[in-house]
């Protein structure tokens, strides 16, 4: 499906409704390029970045125990004016005492640098959860926090469009939800990535609102979007700079600009990473998503 269309079959349809301007934020690693943990001059360092090179004040991170992220990362965002999206990993129970440990010792203290904290990230388009079941984990962390914050979880777009995510979307108990969407990952030629990109994010934005009953009682954004610069042709996604500036200038910044919030995957490059593995079996490269380099240099204009 082309752009034009998917825009205007969205404005047609309702009942997704955006403000005058979205906000930006970026998925921030919790490691260095060698691997080892960030340190609190890590963070500063990223902040001090992200603000020249975007003008974003928020960050999404994923386990907050992991290397200590939630209790470095708070004490700096708080310095440089940021905000943080905190995140638990449910997967195992192990990591999730861990995380909901971190958040609840350091959350509190920082309240006006946590912007949400989500539980989980893709458990349910992994398989490793039911609705039901991570609505539990989502109902646990927010009697531990004494909903003293928005909570919720992140996943992939098609695990809330198809209903899978209908036990946690009907709760009442979700107050934030990250819907991930990637062109890249569904083997898109470019000329049609934005389009897709957007096709996607509707699906998963309208049934969440159909079945909420509300345009806006979840606060909805887009979890994770990006394009590589470097690295493995996915079937038809061809990655390159300028592959991924095009995607970031149309459906990165046409996303906010029309009114909604979206999280880049990611700030910068993570070289330690090892290789995925797309849904058709194929192994690619996940090392140069960043939109800057790991150097946090700007790999092409960010500001939208």
């Amino acid at each position: 499906m082309r752009f034009t269309t998917i825009l205007s079959a969205a404005v047609a349809s309702g009942p997704i409704v955006a403000s005058a301007a979205g906000q930006l934020g970026f998925a921030l690693g919790n490691k260095k390029s060698d691997g080892t943990c960030k340190g609190s001059s890590d963070y500063t360092a990223d902040f001090a970045a992200l603000t020249k090179e975007t003008g974003t004040k928020v960050v999404r991170i994923y386990a907050a125990s992991d290397c200590d992220v939630a209790k470095l990362i708070l004490p700096a965002a708080k310095t440089a004016g940021f905000q943080v999206i905190l995140g638990i990993w449910p997967d195992t129970d192990e990591s999730f005492q861990a995380d909901k440990a971190a958040v609840v010792a350091n959350a509190p203290k920082y309240k006006d640098q946590v912007y949400a904290i989500t539980v989980g990230s893709e458990s349910l388009y992994r398989g490793n959860f039911t609705g039901p079941q991570l609505l539990a984990k989502i109902q646990d962390v927010k009697s531990a926090t004494g909903g003293a914050f928005k909570i919720g979880t992140a996943d992939s777009w098609n695990k809330f469009a198809d209903g899978t995510a209908d036990a946690i979307v009907t709760s009442g108990d979700a107050d934030i939800l990250l819907t991930n969407a990637f062109s890249y990952w569904q083997g898109q030629v470019l000329s049609n990535a934005t389009g897709s990109f957007y096709d996607d994010i509707f699906q998963a934005f309208g049934h969440i609102q159909e079945k909420s009953g509300s345009t806006d009682k979840i606060e909805l954004w887009v979890g994770e979007t990006g394009w590589p610069t470097a690295g493995d042709k996915y079937q038809n996604a061809q990655p390159g700079t300028k592959q991924a500036s095009t995607f970031y200038s149309q459906a990165v910044c046409g996303m906010v600009d029309w009114g909604f919030n979206v999280f880049f995957f990611e700030a910068f490059d993570e070289s330690w990473k090892p290789k995925a593995i797309g849904e058709d079996g194929s192994v690619a490269d996940e090392t140069s998503w960043g939109a800057m380099t790991a150097d946090r240099t700007a790999k092409y204009s960010l500001k939208c």
